[in-house]
């Protein structure tokens, strides 16, 4: 059974920043990509970002420049470190495996609230 369990979610003010983590389990990532989507409130889910194996990356250019997204193959995670957060932030961040035009899994999603 896939799983995935993202942490580090929370509240800050416009210009701070957060760090989210996700844990996989029940999946072979070796030839899996990781990242990371967001829904906000009235939104459908979005792309934010992606990293492979080898480490290429791949980010939405709302984020680009701000977010910076990393992975630890030994211990299955996958990490996005969030700077500079604005309002338009705010979402519930939804950790994500093996992306190809989509996330094939997710995980449960953890809030994340920028303030003004």
């Amino acid at each position: 059974q896939v799983q995935l369990v993202e942490s580090g979610g929370g509240s800050v003010q416009a210009g701070g920043s957060l760090k989210l983590s996700c844990v996989a389990s029940g999946i072979d990532i070796r030839n899996c990509r990781l990242g990371w989507g967001r829904q906000a409130p009235g939104k459908e889910r979005e792309f934010v970002s992606v990293v492979s194996l080898d480490g290429t990356t791949k980010y939405a250019g709302s984020v680009e420049g701000r977010f910076t997204i990393s992975r630890d193959g030994d211990k299955k995670m996958v990490y996005l470190q969030m700077n500079d957060l604005r309002p338009e932030d705010t979402a519930v961040y939804y950790c994500g495996a093996c992306y190809r035009d989509d996330f094939l899994y997710w995980g449960q999603g953890t809030q994340v609230t920028v303030s003004s």
